[in-house]
């Protein structure tokens, strides 16, 4: 029997391409760009099982509390232990909301596509598949918690708040009006989303989504960025959008800490907790793929195009046929 060999750590792109099935053509190509997917192949006589496990992500606050003031001594390391976030949430928060629900999502999930056509696909793949046009099936609400978890943690930071710079802040500006604006409408959407749910500020490049049809005069004013919410698991990527930012306004991501008031919550999360620099990076993720997407567009049209070119020269050169014969027959 032979030994199983040690899981694979792989590269993690966080945003996939949005409105493009992507690389995967079957469960065999298993070149997953996930961290948290672990390869595992077990081998029996001629044949090769491959399997792929979701591990649970820490958050990006390390959880050893003395470790972490050791190394906040060298100014070079920016690593946080979890009650780095206090005041604004509190260890007991992170240890329950990460430490039981997060990881009751891996290990649910896991265990839901073991041995399945799902076994080895990438996460966003899985949403996506289970999402299954609104008829969901049972690995779905795992697969989506597990991913909008590990976003919600690196939306995150110690000494968060505050306003974004740059970019995304003319963005903001341009598309709420101002950056007060943006965060009352933010504000109101996380805290009248019924019952469990999310809220999302995300990028969104405004298509027609038929498949004949064409924007006639597209421009950069197309892509902006909204404000949504979302029942229980759904996460924007089932929209065609790129999720930048989000806020788990489940009663066990702050009960705690704030009990009912879920407004405070709220409002501690925006002015304390948020890291601007990762949404702004998000952000020029999102760009570079909805470009991309637009140039594989272009170059489809081009070559549907070049490939009836033939078409329309051969149908050409037979009308003109045509009316040559019909001349000389006057």
């Amino acid at each position: 029997m032979l030994a199983t060999p040690a899981p694979v750590s792989l590269t993690h792109a966080r945003l996939p391409a949005p409105g493009r099935r992507r690389w995967w053509k079957s469960p065999r190509r298993l070149l997953c760009r996930d961290k948290r997917c672990f390869l595992t192949c077990l081998r029996k006589g001629n044949s090769s099982l491959i399997t792929a496990k979701f591990e649970l992500k820490p958050p990006p606050y390390h959880l050893d509390w003395k470790q972490s003031i050791q190394e906040e001594l060298c100014p070079a390391i920016r690593i946080f232990s979890e009650s780095a976030l206090e005041p604004h949430m509190s260890r007991e928060t992170l240890e329950y909301h990460w430490g039981k629900h997060h990881r009751g999502y891996v290990e649910n999930l896991n265990r839901q596509i073991g041995g399945t056509e799902l076994d080895g696909l990438p996460l966003e793949d899985i949403i996506t598949i289970t999402y299954n046009k609104g008829d969901f099936l049972p690995a779905f609400n795992n697969a989506a918690q597990v991913w909008n978890h590990d976003f919600f943690w690196e939306t995150m930071k110690p000494d968060g708040g505050g306003e974004p710079s740059s970019d995304l802040l003319e963005l903001i500006k341009r598309d709420f009006g101002s950056f007060e604006r943006f965060v009352e409408e933010f504000k109101l959407a996380a805290s009248t989303q019924f019952g469990s749910g999310w809220a999302w500020l995300a990028y969104k490049a405004n298509r027609l989504d038929v498949g004949n049809a064409v924007n006639p005069c597209p421009s950069e004013q197309d892509k902006k960025l909204v404000v949504v919410k979302s029942p229980n698991a759904i996460n924007p990527l089932l929209w065609d959008y790129c999720p930048l930012l989000s806020i788990d306004v489940w009663e066990h991501a702050y009960y705690l800490d704030f009990q009912n008031r879920r407004a405070d919550y709220i409002s501690i999360f925006m002015e304390k907790l948020v890291s601007w620099e990762a949404v702004g990076s998000r952000l020029e993720m999102a760009k570079a793929q909805v470009a991309e997407r637009e140039r594989e567009e272009e170059r489809r049209k081009q070559a549907e195009e070049e490939e009836q070119t033939p078409h329309s020269e051969a149908r050409k050169m037979f009308l003109e046929s045509i009316d040559g014969d019909d001349s000389e027959s006057e």
